[in-house]
């Protein structure tokens, strides 16, 4: 992370204003936001799989407080392709699949806590809104240009995505699952996961570009100095990422395969996780 901070400097010097997330220097940083992320869970969950009682509680809370910043983070890695006016695509949804159950999925069933994939998913709607409501309440100007925007403040990410009822979803699931066979729960999971986050965040998506969401509560009004919304694009009409309804429904396929992949993945990530002692 220290090491992106001259990279980046270096980057803007060099070519100019990022248009992209996902810039080398940016990828630097994030990777060590990851690296630090795992770091802590391992150092964490050594100490809790030891302990017992109060202190086992207490460890299994910061357990599941890590894991909510790693989805944050996670979540951030891939926003530019989860705006709001790209939930109407699959592409978004398979992107999503790709980037958060790995994640959930493998620290809350670490975590052996009843209810950990909605405190996970919790406390990464949490930290989002709390940035949401927080940052634009500091004066900014832009010290770049071109600016597009009349920017006075801060600036926020967008709204968080609503990772919180499919982690609902799960956590009722394993209630029934956790004495099935590996692949049967990856493909429940994976099944419960999609279907759940795509019914509530497409129509959640509907009402994000309608104006009763442009206020402080939900953001949409937001756009950075750089943004041409307005000018290049209508930021209030949604993105068709596949050109034909068989490409959607192949994407989104696809996206069903991945959730259960990772899901997988995540529960060998799990497994690991819960025999390290020291």
């Amino acid at each position: 992370m220290v090491a992106s901070a001259p990279f980046d400097n270096w980057w803007h010097n060099a070519y100019g204003l990022d248009v992209t997330i996902l810039s080398p220097p940016h990828v630097v940083l994030m990777s060590g936001s990851v690296a630090i992320d795992i770091a802590t869970l391992i150092l964490i969950g050594g100490v809790m799989n030891r302990s017992q009682g109060r202190l086992r509680a207490k460890l299994r809370r910061l357990f599941l407080y890590v894991g909510g910043i790693f989805v944050m983070h996670a979540c951030f890695f891939v926003s530019e392709h989860t705006g709001k006016e790209m939930l109407h695509s699959a592409t978004a949804y398979l992107i999503v699949s790709l980037a958060a159950p790995v994640v959930l999925v493998g620290v809350a069933r670490a975590s052996e806590h009843p209810w950990g994939h909605t405190a996970i998913a919790t406390i990464y709607t949490a930290g989002v809104l709390a940035q949401l409501w927080i940052l634009p309440l500091f004066p900014a100007q832009p010290k770049l240009g071109p600016v597009y925007q009349n920017v006075t403040h801060f600036i926020p990410m967008a709204f968080p995505l609503l990772l919180v009822v499919p982690a609902l979803g799960l956590d009722l699931l394993w209630r029934a699952a956790s004495a099935w066979r590996a692949w049967w729960q990856a493909t429940s999971a994976g099944i419960v996961f999609l279907v759940c986050f795509v019914f509530v965040q497409w129509r959640f998506a509907s009402f994000l570009i309608s104006p009763p969401s442009r206020n402080r509560i939900f953001g949409t009004h937001y756009f950075a100095y750089s943004d041409t919304a307005g000018f290049m694009y209508d930021p209030y009409q949604f993105q068709a990422l596949e050109s034909t309804r068989a490409q959607f429904w192949i994407v989104m396929t696809v996206a069903l395969v991945i959730a259960i992949l990772s899901i997988r993945l995540a529960s060998i990530w799990s497994d690991s996780l819960k025999q390290i002692q020291r």
